[in-house]
Formats: structure tokens, sequence, C-alpha cells
């Protein structure tokens, strides 16, 4: 139901990243229409309370935005299973959460007449509130065709996210950023941990951890001077 703008917003997806969007979005105004089931339902359900549970086809049948926020694995085969039970709608707003794709995986869904959209916030999603306050202080990736872009943009924003155009056959290499930049620093705060462990020093982590946030900022700082403050905690 579109009332002044805002709209309803379905999420298929009920893990880590599906509920943060939906609160995200819920906090801009919009409608939360329904969301799917997961292994997970509790956290789900701390994270964006009283959004109806329902499965896929009726999420799509009560949203005018739907959010695919599934495995990466499992969303090709998901839009285009949909796209022949005749569930996408025409008009409809279709965006998906991952890094790797563009708008060409919604292809099956777009001939159907949905409106296809790619929004990448860059966080490691905790599947908490914790997210919101990180969203706010994050860039995404925007993929969309160039009459509906600003729609994309715009509900970036909505998500606390300054919007950066990726273009679809850079998405590949923005995927390959995002993942170079979180699974190598587990990998070396996994490795420096195990060695102070080895040697004795009681809570590796807490003593790693003024060093490798003060040494991660600068070498962002190096990178690049524009790097957004986290905003304050909420009162």
């Amino acid at each position: 139901m579109r009332r002044d703008g805002r709209l309803g917003v379905g999420i298929i997806g009920a893990g880590r990243v599906g509920p943060v969007i939906g609160a995200a979005l819920a906090g801009a105004g919009h409608a939360i229409t329904g969301i799917t089931s997961s292994s997970d339902d509790e956290r789900a359900s701390a994270v964006l309370p009283d959004a109806p549970v329902l499965d896929a086809p009726e999420v799509i049948r009560r949203s005018e935005l739907v959010i695919l926020a599934v495995p990466r694995s499992e969303l090709p085969g998901l839009v285009a299973g949909l796209a022949e039970v005749g569930a996408w709608q025409l008009g409809q707003l279709l965006l998906h959460t991952d890094a790797s794709y563009g708008i060409d995986v919604l292809r099956p869904a777009a001939e159907k007449g949905a409106i296809p959209l790619a929004v990448h916030p860059a966080i490691t999603f905790t599947g908490t509130t914790m997210d919101l306050r990180q969203l706010a202080a994050a860039y995404a990736a925007v993929t969309a065709p160039a009459p509906v872009l600003p729609i994309a943009q715009a509900l970036a924003v909505e998500l606390g996210c300054e919007p950066v155009v990726v273009d679809e056959a850079d998405r590949a290499a923005y995927a390959e950023a995002i993942e170079t930049a979180s699974e190598f620093s587990r990998q070396i705060v996994r490795q420096a941990t195990g060695l102070l462990r080895g040697i004795g020093v009681e809570n590796p982590g807490g003593y790693l951890s003024a060093l490798v946030r003060s040494t991660v900022d600068e070498a962002l700082t190096e990178a690049t001077p524009a790097i957004p403050d986290l905003p304050p905690d909420p009162d």
C-alpha cells in the first residue's frame, strides 16, 4: 500500500542481512509487509518485531518493494523459480543485496515486468540492531537501469548509506575488493591472536584491538581522506 511515497516492503531471506535492511527501511517510514522464515526466526524477530512471517510468494504478493537477501548461491535459482510460477508483479521493485551480482541476475523477474535494483551496503552484518549504526557510516554499491537509478540511490540513502554507482561490468571486481578487505582482515587477526595465545597472552583479541583499529584507520586515511565518522550513540 503506497502512502505519501512510502512503500510496502517484503523481505525474502531472514538471515543476518534481511531483517536489518527491513528495520532500516521501516525506520525510514516504509511499511513491512512480511518476511520469510529462517533457521533463526528469534534473532530476526528481535531486529524486526511484528513483521508477519510468510512464504515467499505471499511476501511478493503483498509488497511493492521486495528485498532479496539470500545466500549468493541461491539467488539466481530463486529469482528464476519465482518467475516460472508467475510470482513477480508488473512494476514491482525488486532489490537484492549481494555484492557480486548486478541486475542481470534479476533478468527473469524483469522479463515479467519487475524493476531490478542491486544495492550492497559495504558492512559486515552481525544480524543485530548494531548494524543500523554501521549502515549510517557506510557506503553502498548501487547498480540499476538508468531510468530507475535514482530510486536505487534513494533507497540506499534511506538505509543510511552513501550510494556509489557501480556498473554491471564492474560488479565482479567490486565483489573481489569486498572479499579481500573482509576475509584478509579476519585471517590476519586470527593468525596474530593465535601467535599471542601461543605465548600465553590472555585475551589476545583485546590486546590487539587498539593496534588493529588504529592501523586500519591509518591505512584507510592514506587510501582516501573522506572516511565518514560513525554517528553518536542514540540516547
